[in-house]
């Protein structure tokens, strides 16, 4: 469903991501980790068609967005730690915008299932820009699910949730995994997205350092019993990774 090769984006002289290849099979949830700069965003942004790789092939749910941007934008949402939402237009006018912009059938029923599942009833007439930080961020989940896209890209999503909103969105990204729905998640949150994941990505500096199943964390780095040990084994550079090998196979 996700399937890089050999991507590159510089910015001058900075080189942000670094040759990365990979792949994610339908219905996996992948954990995308790395430290402040270690180029999570960018990727993300270059698999959503944000951003121009300077180098390498992006196919994200059969599409490219050099080839098919529109194809892509109907089948992914990417959600950014900030979503930009429409201050001056209230809650439920969100949901009427995007169900008609992406022709969803039923949505305004689809919306009050969302909204009170999200705990957002209540607000449905206030104005997006009176909403609590983790308000904004379920109305952004909310919408993202409002359209069922084949892959969901989501970077620091948990920024502003309380522990049961946090809890609500994990639940929801397995249910929607079970269902077929891809699933990038990028957060610093390593033992919240631990037991979601069944695959993880570390990136250092703009390079990979492992790709695979959770389950091979440990025999890649001997001794980390959790992922939060296992990233820092993988961003020591005392310690020996074969990184080509790890990014030439694709995620099982």
């Amino acid at each position: 469903m996700i399937h890089v090769t050999g991507l590159r984006k510089q910015y001058s002289s900075f080189i942000a991501v670094d040759d990365v290849s990979f792949s994610i099979q339908p219905g996996q949830i992948c954990g995308l980790v790395g430290h402040n700069g270690a180029g999570k965003t960018t990727t993300m942004r270059c698999l959503a068609g944000l951003l121009r790789p300077d180098n390498g092939d992006l196919r994200v749910a059969g599409f490219s967005s050099l080839e098919n941007p529109v194809g892509l934008k109907r089948n992914v949402v990417f959600i950014p730690d900030d979503p930009p939402l429409f201050d001056d237009l209230r809650v439920q006018d969100h949901f009427e915008f995007i169900g008609r912009i992406y022709e969803v059938e039923h949505f305004r029923d689809k919306a009050a299932a969302l909204l009170d599942q999200f705990g957002l009833t209540a607000k449905r007439n206030d104005l997006a820009g009176a909403l609590s930080r983790g308000m904004r961020q379920k109305l952004a989940i909310c919408l993202a699910y409002l359209i069922d896209p084949r892959v969901l890209l989501f970077d620091e999503p948990m920024t502003g949730l309380d522990p049961p909103g946090i809890r609500l969105f994990l639940q929801t990204l397995c249910e929607r995994a079970a269902l077929g729905t891809t699933v990038l998640l990028s957060s610093h949150l390593l033992a919240m997205i631990q037991d979601v994941c069944n695959t993880i990505i570390i990136m250092h500096q703009g390079q990979l350092r492992f790709v695979g199943p959770v389950d091979q964390l440990q025999q890649t780095f001997p001794g980390s019993l959790t992922l939060e040990q296992a990233f820092f084994a993988a961003i020591d550079d005392q310690v020996a990774v074969d990184s080509d090998a790890l990014a030439g196979e694709a995620v099982a």
